[in-house]
């Protein structure tokens, strides 16, 4: 890239000033000569000022002569990037680092770029360039199998997930017990993991909130599985909730024909990925292990997608990510960066945006960053009327990244990237005009305009327009 050459000229009068200023060493006779023809020059009690030549050099001289003119980036440590449009710089990220500095409020990105303006690419980047720094990286999905070769090439793994597929994910298997956690800390968190899936997926399938009865019914099904047998299984809650134990509706106060008819819409619902389109996935215990000190693992759901089903590709997310979950949450190991590609298509569902949103707030404690992923921040419009709760839960999500890399936007959509982001009149008018490649990296206190630099073997590997 060629590079860009501005001339600053520098006034010689401050300096004058500094050294009229200056505390007299030894020999008073020549220090207090000097000092006072210093004094004279500088104009103090004439009014007059020194007269010297002004300096003319580029930008790259004089970050060096002049350091405090020449953009300090947002620190040394991180990730390289690319360059600084505006300084010529190299710009580097780290959101652990930032956090640490109180630089940022969390870890967490937003990363939006319309079809061909290379967020994927700035994605993968940042990523794959982290795993030097000793981070690891999770995609709970991914809809069009991009990141498979990524993950490969870098030692990591990739569980292929679709109907028909040897693969099989125990949703509700536990994880593993962190040892600053005790045993019955770890019993509620795994309980309220389970139940919190679950009632995802009923909520997901029925298209609205469950009801105070079904939430009881979903609560003893889930008692029930989890007395019989160590690590519940879904099908093992489903039939729980066909066939409640009198045991446990007694104790409830409840009488068991009407435990069955209260949750019978729920058993219906959560049946899909025992007997519908979505069995043999995860209707019983994992086939596979979650390697944590693998750099990557992705979740190649591309076999769903292929077919359009938009529910199927979320209620495996739902699953997916939970099973995920249940092998990253603990704390002790160490910085993960967790993306969510094609951010839009999960969206569009409030139980699943819930379960998001708890994982965003969760980031901190965690030690995780949350990355984002969509075309236009007008997708976050689409999920809901406005007041709604599925509206406010997408918004909700965007108010807590704190980074927001913007590429480049159509032009309807600056009025309400704008509004949402809080964007000054430049900075629209700088995101309306970006190559590929090219980004603004919005920070709480400022903004950066970034080049991405990709090695060629990056530039093959990252290539999404193969088949174009």
């Amino acid at each position: 890239m060629k590079q860009q050459t501005a001339y600053y000229e520098l006034d010689g009068t401050d300096r004058a000033t500094r050294r009229a200023n200056r505390t007299p060493r030894t020999r008073p006779s020549k220090n207090r000569k000097s000092a006072e023809s210093l004094e004279a020059a500088s104009g103090r009690g004439s009014g007059r000022r020194l007269l010297v030549d002004k300096h003319r050099a580029t930008t790259r001289i004089l970050q060096v002569a002049y350091p405090f003119l020449a953009e300090g980036g947002i620190g040394a440590e991180g990730t390289y990037i690319g360059s600084d449009v505006f300084s010529g710089g190299s710009f580097v990220y780290d959101p652990w680092v930032l956090y640490q500095d109180r630089v940022i409020t969390n870890p967490n990105v937003l990363l939006a770029g319309v079809i061909g303006s290379g967020k994927s690419s700035t994605a993968k980047a940042l990523i794959t360039r982290s795993l030097a720094l000793g981070h690891k990286a999770y995609v709970p999905c991914d809809p069009k199998g991009e990141w498979t070769a990524v993950a490969e090439a870098i030692g990591g793994a990739t569980i292929k997930l679709g109907p028909g597929l040897p693969t099989r994910l125990n949703p509700l298997d536990a994880g593993r017990q962190p040892v600053t956690v005790d045993a019955d800390e770890w019993t509620r968190i795994v309980w309220s993991r389970r139940r919190a899936l679950l009632g995802t997926l009923a909520e997901s399938t029925l298209g609205r909130p469950l009801i105070a009865v079904e939430h009881t019914a979903l609560d003893l099904a889930l008692e029930t599985a989890s007395a019989q047998v160590p690590t519940p299984t879904i099908p093992d809650v489903v039939v729980a909730l066909f066939a409640p134990d009198s045991r446990h509706a007694e104790r409830a106060g409840l009488k068991t024909a009407s435990l069955v008819d209260d949750g019978r819409e729920v058993a219906h619902a959560i049946r899909r990925l025992v007997h519908g389109d979505l069995s043999g996935m995860f209707d019983g215990p994992s086939t596979t292990d979650f390697d944590p000190a693998l750099p990557m693992v992705t979740l190649d759901s591309s076999w769903l997608s292929s077919g359009g089903d938009d529910q199927a590709l979320r209620l495996t997310l739902a699953c997916a990510s939970s099973w995920l979950e249940a092998a990253v949450a603990d704390p002790a190991g160490g910085n993960r960066f967790i993306v969510y590609d094609e951010g839009w298509r999960v969206m569009r569902d409030p139980a699943l945006l819930r379960r998001m949103q708890e994982q965003w707030k969760l980031s901190r404690a965690w030690g995780v960053s949350n990355i984002l992923i969509v075309h236009r921040l007008s997708d976050l419009a689409a999920v809901g009327d406005h007041g709604s709760e599925a509206r406010a839960l997408a918004e909700g999500l965007l108010a807590d990244c704190s980074t927001r890399i913007m590429l480049r936007q159509e032009s309807d959509q600056l009025a309400r990237t704008a509004s949402l982001l809080g964007l000054t009149d430049v900075e629209i008018a700088t995101i309306a005009k970006l190559p590929k490649g090219r980004a603004l990296w919005r920070l709480p206190s400022r903004s950066f305009v970034v080049q991405l630099i990709r090695h060629a073997r990056e530039v093959e590997l990252f290539d999404t327009d193969a088949r174009m």
